[in-house]
C-alpha cells in the first residue's frame, strides 16, 4: 500500500473529514433556516439560492466517491441523447441494489450540473435528520410516510409546486420502494404470482402509484424519462466505508430513455408515457421486465448494448470540499493546541470522550447505508398486500 492509500484507510482522516462534512453542514442548515424571509417576497430567489447552499452539502458526498476514493463511472447512452443530459428535467428511475447506489445517483447529477436542484421521493423520517434530511426540506424535496392513503394528497401538491421550479433538475426514484435484499425478493415475488405478474430475477415488484403519480404533476415540466440501472465491474458491492477508505470502484451507469411498450436509446418525450394510471402502471411493469433482461445480459457479458461514454469529472465538488477544509480546520487545530497547552486533565479526558462520541457517531451514520442495516419496508409491507 502506498503511502497515500495508507493515509486514507486512517480513522483519524475519516474523523477530520466527518468533522468538516458536519460542521459546514450545521453552518449551512443555519444559512438556509434564514433564507425562509425570501420564500414571501421571491420565492424563486429562494429556491435559486438554496440549490447552491444544499450543493455545499451534497458535493461533499460526491467528492469523496470522485476525488477521495477516485471511483470511474462509465456511462453508457446514446450519442444524441447525451447532450440533452442536464438541460432538461427529467424523472429519473434508478434500481435500488447497492450501498451506495444513492451516492451514484448524486455523482450522475454532478457530471451533468443538476446535482444541487436534484429532487427525490423520500421516506418522512429522513426530514428529521440534521443536514441531509434539513437540507432536502429546503429543497423542497418531496417525503412521503409510506402510507398511500395518507401519502397521495401530499406528494401530489408538493410535486404541483415544482411545476414553477426556476432550475433545470431530475427528480430520481426508485420504483422498487426500498434496497433489494434476497428476502424482500422472495417476498416480492409471491406477491408477484398471487397477482399474476411477470416474475423478476434482479428487481423487487415497482410500486407504480408513486411513479404514476409523479408523471401526472410533472407533465409538460419534464421532457423524458431515463431509465438508468447501477452495476459495478468484477461483482463489487461497494460500502460507504469502502469509499472513506478511498477503495476505487468502478461504477457502470446504463442509462435508457423509454416510450410505451418499445424501448430506445435515444430521447423520447414524456407525453410517450401513458396518462391513464393503469395503463401507466402496466407500462412500468413491462419496463422492469426489460430492466431484468438488460441485467441478465450485464451478468453474462459483462457490458451494456449501449455507447460507453465517460462524463468529464467537474472541479467544483473538490474546491468546495477544500474551501470548507481550510475554513474549519484551522480553527479545530488552535483549539486542540490550546488544549494540549493547558495541561488540565479534565480538559484532556472531556476531549477524549468527545473523540469517543464522534467516533461512535460516524460508525452510526456509515451503518445507516448498510443492506443488513436497511429498513423492514418489503418484508412486512408485501406481505400484507399478499394477503
Amino acid at each position: 500500500m502506498d503511502i497515500v492509500g495508507f493515509l486514507k484507510s486512517q480513522f483519524i482522516c475519516h474523523l477530520l473529514i466527518c468533522y468538516i462534512f458536519i460542521v459546514s453542514g450545521l453552518i449551512i442548515n443555519f444559512i438556509q433556516l434564514f433564507t425562509l424571509i425570501l420564500w414571501p417576497i421571491n420565492k424563486q430567489l429562494f429556491r435559486r439560492i438554496n440549490c447552491r447552499l444544499a450543493y455545499c452539502i451534497s458535493s461533499q458526498m460526491v467528492m469523496l466517491l470522485e476525488w477521495w476514493s477516485g471511483t470511474d463511472c462509465t456511462l453508457y447512452t446514446d450519442p444524441q441523447s447525451y447532450p440533452k443530459y442536464g438541460k432538461e428535467n427529467a424523472i429519473v428511475i434508478l434500481n435500488h441494489n447497492f450501498e451506495i447506489d444513492f451516492l451514484c445517483g448524486w455523482n450522475f447529477c454532478e457530471r451533468f450540473g443538476v446535482l444541487g436542484s436534484s429532487k427525490v421521493l423520500a421516506k418522512k423520517e429522513l426530514s428529521y435528520m440534521p443536514i441531509i434530511g434539513w437540507m432536502w426540506y429546503f429543497l423542497e424535496i418531496v417525503f412521503c410516510k409510506r402510507k398511500w392513503e395518507e401519502d397521495r394528497k401530499t406528494v401530489m401538491q408538493k410535486l404541483l409546486n415544482l411545476r414553477d421550479y426556476p432550475e433545470n433538475f431530475w427528480f430520481l426514484i426508485h420504483c422498487e420502494g426500498t434496497r433489494f435484499t434476497e428476502q424482500k425478493h422472495q417476498i416480492s415475488m409471491q406477491v408477484a404470482e398471487a397477482k399474476g405478474l411477470p416474475k423478476l430475477k434482479y428487481h423487487l415488484l415497482p410500486r407504480t402509484k408513486g411513479f404514476a403519480v409523479t408523471v401526472q404533476c410533472l407533465r409538460n415540466v419534464v421532457s423524458a424519462v431515463y431509465d438508468s440501472t447501477l452495476n459495478f465491474r468484477n461483482n463489487e458491492n461497494p460500502t460507504l466505508l469502502g469509499v472513506l477508505n478511498g477503495k476505487k470502484y468502478h461504477a457502470d451507469l446504463y442509462v435508457r430513455q423509454v416510450i410505451y411498450i418499445l424501448i430506445r436509446f435515444w430521447r423520447i418525450p414524456l407525453e410517450e408515457v401513458p396518462e391513464d394510471e393503469q395503463e401507466c402502471s402496466n407500462w412500468l411493469h413491462r419496463l422492469y421486465q426489460e430492466k431484468d433482461a438488460f441485467q441478465e445480459e450485464y451478468y453474462r457479458t459483462g457490458t451494456y448494448p449501449a455507447v460507453p461514454i465517460v462524463p468529464p469529472r467537474r472541479p467544483w465538488t473538490l474546491l468546495n470540499w477544500l474551501f470548507w477544509a481550510s475554513l474549519l480546520l484551522y480553527p479545530l487545530f488552535k483549539l486542540l493546541v490550546n488544549m494540549v497547552n493547558s495541561g488540565s486533565s479534565l480538559t484532556l479526558a472531556s476531549f477524549g470522550f468527545v473523540i469517543v462520541m464522534a467516533s461512535v457517531g460516524v460508525r452510526w451514520m456509515i451503518g445507516v447505508t448498510e443492506i443488513n442495516k436497511g429498513s423492514t419496508y418489503g418484508n412486512n409491507d408485501n406481505k400484507q398486500k399478499q394477503k
